[in-house]
């Protein structure tokens, strides 16, 4: 891997983190109860949060764009979502939950010089961005700009994210894994337990025949790890996804890209310790 490519895949890793505490904080649970969403589990609110920028999206929709999970999990919430409440209401209380959920996570530090200027840095990234063909980051780089620098943060953070993750698609779609086979060959490189995967709603028969396929191409053992060819399958995935993701951060130096790891530091390590977070997760944080 190229020292650049090295570098984009950190930043990806340091500020997923700091977008993904919006699925697990308590305060967002609070915001999505009072719009009438159920929060016994966390899909209602997962699904309203992240598609609202789609505008009213069908469950074709969200399931193209969100791609691992399975149709019949889209299905179970989407339209649903837009009975409960509108994308516009969603997305103003995506706003007021983020804002409390980060106050709750950094107190002080959401007004501090520090945070000003990785959001600022930040901003120039996903200003920088690329979005066709990306349909989640060019939905959510159409929202408007929020004034405090800790939102504006966590608005480069997902715009960045999904942006990332749009190209990441094209390159599973390149590699002609389908859904449920980039989920099996994930885990066959050791990303994560098969038992995470389990969250995106395929059933074990599903599973089972997206492995059979993966080891008729010879990609996965019949233990269903990975072969070398499946590990080479997964190592360009993830050089696609990487050089696909590169472009924006081209926007700033070698210098400003060293101070803007220095400055989300922080930010990863209040996210990560605070406990929200899952210690395996289906994207391979801190595995690839």
């Amino acid at each position: 891997m190229s020292e650049e490519l090295g570098r984009v895949r950190q930043l990806w890793h340091l500020l997923e983190p700091v977008h993904a505490v919006l699925y697990y904080a308590p305060e967002a649970f609070e915001e999505a109860a009072a719009l009438g969403y159920a929060v016994d589990e966390r899909w209602p609110s997962y699904f309203a949060w992240r598609a609202a920028p789609l505008g009213a999206a069908g469950a074709d929709r969200v399931g193209e764009t969100f791609y691992s999970f399975s149709p019949r999990m889209v299905g179970a919430y989407v339209p649903a979502v837009w009975s409960v409440a509108s994308p516009d209401a969603v997305l103003a209380a995506r706003g007021r939950a983020v804002d409390r959920a980060y106050q709750a996570l950094l107190g002080d530090e959401t007004a501090a010089p520090d945070t000003a200027e990785a959001a600022a840095l930040l901003r120039r990234v996903a200003e920088a961005a690329d979005t066709a063909d990306r349909p989640m980051a060019a939905a959510n780089a159409a929202l408007p700009w929020p004034d405090a620098p800790h939102l504006a943060l966590w608005h480069a953070a997902t715009v960045l994210r999904e942006h990332r993750g749009d190209g990441h698609l094209a390159a599973l779609a390149h590699a002609e894994l389908d859904p449920v086979e980039a989920l099996v060959s994930f885990a066959a490189i050791g990303a994560a337990r098969p038992e995470v995967f389990g969250s995106r709603g395929w059933d074990d028969e599903e599973w089972q025949a997206a492995r059979e396929r993966l080891k008729k191409r010879g990609l996965v053992a019949a233990d269903g790890t990975a072969t070398e060819a499946g590990r080479a399958l997964r190592a360009e995935v993830e050089r696609r996804t990487d050089e696909a993701a590169a472009g924006p951060w081209r926007v700033l130096t070698d210098v400003e890209r060293e101070r803007l790891v220095g400055l989300l530091g922080p930010l990863w390590v209040a996210a990560i310790g605070s406990g929200l977070l899952p210690s395996e997760n289906t994207l391979g944080i801190g595995k690839v």
